[in-house]
């Protein structure tokens, strides 16, 4: 079975799944040296699976551009830290489309494994590595080149990849094989598998570098729970008991906090990083599916695949705010790098178009939904 699974750093350059809107930051751009500074708008690319496109939104207008098209059923998506360039997974197509964010136009697809499933970029932003779950393997692509180099064996049905701050490893989570395994990013060669709970779907690394934590999906047995590993000796911790089913977590800018979602049982459970122990869950309701966390840390936002709705945390006292109507099928959330705007991808409006919602976060309140391709279910933004 597929699974969208997520994980993000709030606040970080190593966040996969974001995105910008109406009244979000621009960036500033200086045309040579003493010349003019031009403010050039961010941009957010969002995924239409049933379509087989990208759409690319104008943060600064809240208008969507031409669908760009990809390859077949584009699945995950990642953004170069220099914000040049965006490479999309596609997963029916077992290649990667890379497309210039300047001109929104498609280069030529890079043929990485079988079913591409997950994807991550290196902070200094020269490779790419693809996990194909269905090779069982993680595909390196050069991204000065857009070529792809020699498949890195991993375990079985790797499902989600993550990269350290310093860029020295890349973990994979091997869902297939109860294991995560690590890869050396200067030589590309994978280490010692490591251990961890039953069908591992989802990682997160805090921003020091210091843990990366591992969901464990265990499905079909009701017990969920989360494995830390120490980066520095590839060792793992006693599992945390958390909801059913985890397939989607985030951490503060901090690293304080790791908040886990559990569609099954409705809730959100934190885990403090310090001790590595689970707090109380918090109720939201809605079969929670994807999470983000404002940059100054203060909120977490819950989107709710059942509720359509998103629901926002106080992270300062774990409380949960008034809910916000959104979308049919939530499936992806992410804030802005301000933490002005929150945007939530609905996958379902009709057979033949999803929308996104953008969320100004002072005051909670949803705008209008921009219109997308089919079924959307996945979204990042231009640095």
């Amino acid at each position: 079975m597929r699974y969208r699974v997520m994980a993000v750093i709030a606040g970080s350059a190593a966040t996969m799944l974001v995105a910008g809107g109406a009244g979000a930051a621009t960036l500033p751009r200086t045309a040579g040296l003493g010349g003019p500074t031009v403010t050039t708008p961010i941009t957010a690319y969002v995924l239409n699976e049933g379509s087989n496109s990208v759409t690319p939104i104008n943060t600064a207008t809240n208008t969507a551009g031409k669908a760009i098209p990809v390859g077949s059923t584009p699945f995950a998506i990642a953004i170069t830290p220099d914000g040049k360039t965006a490479y999309v997974a596609n997963a029916n197509s077992n290649t990667v489309t890379p497309i210039n964010t300047a001109t929104n136009t498609a280069g030529n697809p890079i043929p990485v494994g079988t079913l591409p499933f997950a994807i991550a970029i290196t902070p200094d932003g020269k490779t790419a590595y693809v996990a194909n779950a269905n090779s069982s393997n993680v595909t390196p692509i050069n991204t000065a080149t857009n070529t792809a180099g020699a498949p890195i064996p991993v375990g079985d049905n790797p499902h989600a990849i993550v990269i350290t701050p310093n860029g020295k490893t890349a973990y994979v989570a091997d869902r297939g094989a109860n294991e995560v395994t690590p890869i050396t990013v200067a030589t590309n060669k994978p280490g010692k598998a490591i251990k961890v709970g039953s069908m591992p779907a989802a990682l997160v690394v805090t921003p020091n570098g210091t843990t990366v934590y591992v969901a464990n999906s265990a499905e079909f047995t009701g017990n969920g729970s989360v494995t830390p590993i120490h980066a520095a000796t590839n060792t793992t911790g006693k599992a945390i008991k958390v909801g059913e089913l985890p397939l989607a977590m985030a951490t503060t800018p901090n690293g304080a906090t790791i908040y886990v979602l559990s569609g099954p049982n409705q809730n959100v459970t934190p885990i403090r990083t310090a001790t590595n122990t689970a707090l109380k869950p918090i109720a939201v309701g809605g079969d929670p599916a994807a999470i983000a966390i404002t940059p100054n840390g203060r909120t977490a936002y819950i989107a709710g695949n059942g509720c359509a709705c998103v629901v926002p945390i106080s992270t300062l006292t774990n409380k949960v705010g008034k809910s916000i109507r959104v979308g049919f099928q939530p499936s992806a959330i992410a804030v802005t790098h301000d933490g002005t705007m929150v945007y939530v991808v609905n996958s379902f409006v009709n057979e033949n178009s999803g929308t996104v919602t953008p969320i100004r976060t002072a005051t909670n309140t949803a705008l209008i939904p921009i219109p997308v391709g089919n079924f959307p279910s996945a979204i990042a933004i231009t640095p």
